[in-house]
């Protein structure tokens, strides 16, 4: 399976990030990849009033989302928000396709380094995979990266591979962390992690600055099931399309059978 980690800089507009989106789907499809994967909060970026824009899942955005998807017949996983109760969002990663029509609620919120996610949006409960020819794919949004058990339940569930949608706050420290989070992560699991972040909001942004809200720090990167480095984006926004071998995950858990393993 080829896979695309479309890395953009989200605005403020979603009218305007819907179509960044498209564009983005559609280059994938024209490298041939089958499974396109963008941002967190590609929707509209952190950092402003997320309630007067969240649209739900059969709204204006969501349906655009679907069109590009269907237009190129490339399944789609982006980030979004949608209305939660009490006059929260949910961090949403819509995921449609052929044959896929599903959506994913993000389960750890960032109340870390300052900003307080549980502020304003509602914690998802659900374990989600989708299958993209015939691969079975789990969904994680990026503060999830610091929870190994997720991507676990994605293997349990039978995944191959996970996918991370991300808008990674810049800091001290924070793109090394990235770094290591997403090796670790696909190592802990066994799977192929393909882990897409927004680019930094700005060229020659400093990755060690901290921002008042997670905008990204781009280094999206393709890690495969025995940790290593595939491919990876820099800073700036990027198309990065690259081959997913679903059998190679079966070696290294013939090799390494940490799942198996398990005691706790």
């Amino acid at each position: 399976m080829r896979i695309a980690l479309c890395q953009m800089t989200a605005s403020t507009e979603p009218k305007e990030n819907l179509a960044a989106v498209q564009e983005h789907v559609r280059r994938a499809a024209r490298e041939g990849a089958g499974l396109a994967v963008l941002p967190e909060a590609s929707m509209v970026r952190f950092g402003v009033p997320l309630g007067p824009v969240a649209e739900p899942l059969d709204g204006p955005w969501a349906e655009g989302v679907r069109a590009v998807a269907r237009e190129t017949g490339v399944t789609v996983v982006v980030g979004m928000f949608t209305p939660a109760p009490e006059g929260r969002v949910a961090n949403t990663l819509l995921a449609t396709g052929p044959g896929v029509e599903e959506s994913y609620d993000k389960i750890h919120l960032y109340d870390a380094f300052g900003f307080r996610e549980s502020d304003t949006v509602a914690a998802g409960s659900r374990v989600v995979t989708i299958d993209v020819e015939g691969v079975r794919v789990g969904l994680a949004t990026c503060y999830d990266l610091r929870f190994p058990e997720l991507f676990r339940a994605h293997a349990d569930a039978g995944a191959t591979v996970s996918v991370l949608p991300a808008s990674w706050g810049a800091g001290p420290g924070k793109s090394a962390q990235w770094d290591l989070l997403v090796r670790a992560r696909a190592l802990d699991a066994t799977v192929w992690l393909a882990a897409v972040d927004q680019a930094a909001p700005a060229p020659q942004a400093d990755p060690e600055a901290p921002t008042k809200a997670p905008t990204g720090v781009g280094r999206s990167a393709l890690v495969g099931p025995d940790g290593t480095v595939r491919a990876q984006l820099g800073g700036a926004p990027d198309v990065l399309v690259a081959e997913v071998d679903a059998e190679e995950t079966a070696r290294v858990r013939r090799a390494v059978a940490v799942l198996d393993n398990r005691r706790l």
